[in-house]
């Protein structure tokens, strides 16, 4: 029988006013924050999850193994007024702005996306879509250490180098990848997209950078046969080091060859396995997962999962054009844990059979992560403010934790062992 699915929750949000103006910074410039430097790399690390509160402008920091238990909290956007100031001056950034409110916020501001720790432990690394920007801040003290303006005027997903000192986030409007040198702000270069990038991996050990391009997921243009005015969506592959693009791959022309003419080709998230030879992806639309062979360069295999009967069929409805936003690969390559967003469950599945395990009620997943220890598969309730671990050996629920609002990105990290948030000025 299928589960008892739990309500969905939103919250309004008042919007803080402008208190100064001040000086505008000049994108794709990385701007140094005043205060003292990074302090010096501390003696020991601990391993963490840094979940993103989109709508809070907040991080919370949890526990990577075992149950999950919240350790601290930063705020990303302690330059909050300032750059509102900026905004409210300029109507075209204005107008950007409201759009991200009114489109991908669901009504709220985006102040959380994406982030990443410093291979030292003493900073974060944050995208900040309202602010379309991506910012360090440092654990120690929470104030900035650099700030880089994107293109265009929306910041999006990032993937972090396996060597972890450099960052690729996605300029959605501007159809750009920069590329980021993690302990400076110092943009390295950037490759073009197809329209609205989305998701980035680092694969062949660092060497390649693979983009997702999803097309524009804000309209209410949402019947197949209307999918032409969703924009160019591709996936340009580049090589790391010269940021030039090495390959583009239509996945139109695959999901057509393999018989799914009914699929989107607007890839949302995505995984590797451990040989880089089998992509798993999610597209618009669809509750399902796609494999793609990545030698052959062919889709083998399309699974399509349970509906929630609770879950409307109008597709307008569907945020952002998600159906399931939320895909994590176990370490061992042999589970798959997917996010059933609009249809409020997540489930490991199977790779040998493509079949699901139990569905797990959760409110709203808007991503799923791999726990430390690589044991459970780490999902956000961004419905219900707060994170879950899934186990991926029995496909049920271990432990969760309540967080800030509306959370979406989960990402492995480090902080100093004994760190509980920033020092209180």
């Amino acid at each position: 029988m299928f589960p008892k699915f739990l309500p969905r929750r939103r919250r309004p949000r008042a919007l803080a006013a402008a208190a100064a103006v001040l000086g505008l910074a000049l994108p794709g410039t990385a701007v140094a924050a005043d205060g003292p430097g990074t302090p010096a790399a501390p003696a020991a690390l601990r391993e963490v999850m840094f979940v993103g509160n989109n709508w809070d402008g907040t991080a919370d920091v949890v526990t990577a193994r075992g149950d999950l238990a919240r350790i601290g909290r930063i705020d990303v956007v302690p330059d909050k007024d300032q750059r509102l100031a900026e905004i409210y001056l300029n109507p075209v950034k204005l107008a950007y702005f409201l759009g991200v409110r009114l489109g991908p916020g669901e009504g709220h501001d985006q102040f959380a996306d994406d982030m990443y720790t410093t291979p030292d432990g003493t900073a974060v690394v944050v995208s900040r879509p309202s602010f379309a920007d991506v910012v360090s801040l440092d654990l120690a003290t929470g104030r900035i250490n650099w700030r880089f303006p994107v293109a265009g005027y929306r910041s999006d997903h990032m993937a972090l180098s396996p060597d972890g000192t450099r960052v690729a986030v996605s300029a959605s409007t501007a159809n750009t990848v920069h590329v980021l040198d993690i302990a400076t702000g110092r943009p390295i270069g950037s490759f073009a997209t197809g329209d609205k990038p989305h998701e980035n991996l680092f694969t062949d050990g660092g060497r390649r950078i693979w983009n997702m391009s999803i097309g524009e997921v804000t309209t209410a243009l949402d019947a197949p046969w209307l999918d032409w005015t969703k924009g160019d969506r591709r996936i340009t592959v580049a090589d790391a080091d010269t940021l030039r693009t090495v390959r583009i791959i239509d996945m139109r022309e695959r999901l057509d060859a393999f018989g799914r003419p009914d699929l989107s080709d607007a890839i949302r998230p995505a995984a590797f396995t451990p040989d880089g030879s089998t992509l798993y992806f999610q597209v618009s639309f669809f509750n399902g997962l796609v494999e793609y062979d990545a030698a052959a360069d062919r889709i083998t295999r399309v699974a399509t999962l349970p509906g929630n009967p609770a879950t409307s069929e109008d597709r307008t409805t569907w945020v952002n054009d998600s159906r399931h936003h939320g895909l994590a690969m176990s370490p061992a390559g042999d589970r798959l844990c997917v996010a059933g967003t609009m249809d409020d469950y997540a489930t490991v599945v199977d790779r040998a059979t493509l079949r699901e395990g139990p569905l797990v009620p959760v409110a709203k997943p808007y991503w799923a992560t791999v726990s430390g220890d690589g044991r459970s598969c780490v999902v956000s309730e961004s419905g219900a403010d707060r994170v879950t671990a899934i186990d991926f050996a029995t496909g049920q629920r271990t432990s969760s934790v309540e967080v800030g609002d509306h959370p979406q990105r989960v990402r492995l990290g480090h902080v100093p062992a004994d760190w509980t948030g920033p020092a209180r000025s």
